[in-house]
C-alpha cells in the first residue's frame, strides 16, 4: 500500500488524477495539498471527501512545517507534485507569486522529501514532478515536436519558474540520490 501526497490536486489535471488512482488503486492512502487558489476546486474532490484513507489539507507547498507534519503524520512514501502557478499571463502581471510557488514550494516539498525519505532511510519512494511543455519555448509551424532531449527555452515567466523547478528536481535525484520522475504536460483538456 502507497501513501501518496498530491500536491494542487483540487486543480483540474490533479482532481482528474486523483479519480484515476483512487479507481485504480482504492487500498493506497491520499493526502491532498492545495491552497485552493483560482485554479483550485475543492468540488473536483467531492467524491473523496467521506473515503476513509482519503485526506484534505487546505494549506501552501510553501509551509515547510506543514509539509513536514504531513510526511510524517501520513507516512508519505510518494508524492506526486501537481501544484503551481500556472497561467502564462498572469505570470506576466504577478511573476512573484510563480517564483514562490512554483520554485519556493517545489524546494520546500524535495528538502522535506530528502530529510524524510533518505535520512530516514526508506528506499521505496519516488518524487513525481508534474512540468510544461512551456519549459522548452515556442514551435514554429512545421517544426518538430519537442521531446525529452529538447533543450530548455523558457520564455515567460511562468515556463522559467517550472524550468528551475525541474532543474531543482533533477538535483536533489543528482546530488542526493532522491527518486524523481518529471512530466511535461501539454494543453490538457476534457474529463
Amino acid at each position: 500500500m502507497d501513501k501518496l501526497l498530491i500536491t494542487g490536486a483540487a486543480g483540474f489535471i490533479g482532481s482528474n488524477f486523483v479519480h484515476y488512482w483512487q479507481e485504480r488503486y482504492p487500498q493506497d492512502s491520499i493526502v491532498v495539498l492545495d491552497l485552493l487558489t483560482y485554479a483550485g476546486n475543492k468540488n473536483n474532490l467531492e467524491s473523496f471527501l467521506e473515503v476513509p484513507t482519503f485526506n484534505f489539507i487546505k494549506g501552501s507547498v510553501c509551509d515547510q512545517a506543514l509539509v513536514n507534519s504531513i510526511f510524517t503524520e501520513h507516512e508519505i512514501n510518494r508524492v506526486v507534485h501537481f501544484a503551481a502557478e500556472s497561467h502564462v499571463d498572469r505570470s506576466i502581471t504577478e511573476p512573484d507569486a510563480f517564483i514562490n510557488t512554483n520554485i519556493l514550494g517545489t524546494h520546500t516539498l524535495l528538502k522535506v522529501a530528502k530529510d524524510v525519505w533518505l535520512d530516514g532511510n526508506l528506499p521505496d519512494h519516488l518524487f513525481h514532478h508534474v512540468s510544461t511543455d512551456e519549459v522548452y519555448g515556442s514551435l514554429e509551424p512545421g517544426e518538430m515536436a519537442f521531446q525529452e532531449t529538447t533543450r530548455y527555452a523558457p520564455n515567460s515567466p511562468y515556463a522559467s519558474s517550472k524550468a528551475a523547478s525541474d532543474h531543482l528536481v533533477r538535483a536533489y535525484h543528482k546530488t542526493y540520490g532522491l527518486n524523481v520522475t518529471t512530466s511535461n504536460c501539454s494543453n490538457n483538456y476534457g474529463p
